[in-house]
């Protein structure tokens, strides 16, 4: 079992149905985090499109697919855990907040998935020193 930076445990076993659909993500997230950020921002601008805002159950049962089929995932990979988890969302045709930001004392950058504006399976003692630098929020439907 690999060393998880969330912190958080599984809420349950991760469904059979659900793996496939996240190791799908997972071999898009990294082929997509190698890109650089400008183009990154608009492929999942361009994935957001035509999905439903997740729900905070829903990202979480994304988040744990996504660990739960990848080892690097779960470990300091969270740029490529953030891309899977949102990915997964949309192949279910959800999508959450997927947002990058940093913090200064230590400098730290970080990605993660929130809903509401509540990151999705990270601390909560760390998470209040992030500050979002961009964010992929969830399309307006009425545009």
């Amino acid at each position: 079992m690999s060393v998880r930076v969330t912190g958080w445990e599984p809420a349950g076993p991760v469904r059979w149905w659900w793996r496939p659909v996240a190791l799908v993500a997972v071999l898009g997230a990294r082929f997509l985090g190698r890109l650089k950020p400008a183009r990154l921002r608009r492929v999942l601008e361009a994935a957001r499109r035509g999905a439903r805002p997740a729900t905070g159950a829903e990202a979480r049962r994304a988040l744990d697919a996504v660990l739960a089929v990848s080892v690097r995932c779960g470990g300091e990979w969270c740029l490529e855990r953030a891309i899977a988890t949102a990915l997964t969302c949309r192949l279910t045709g959800t999508w959450p907040e997927w947002c990058t930001g940093v913090r200064m004392q230590p400098f730290e950058a970080h990605a993660w998935v929130a809903v509401d504006g509540e990151p999705i399976g990270e601390n909560p003692h760390t998470m209040p020193h992030f500050r979002v630098v961009w964010s992929v929020p969830p399309a307006d439907r009425r545009a």
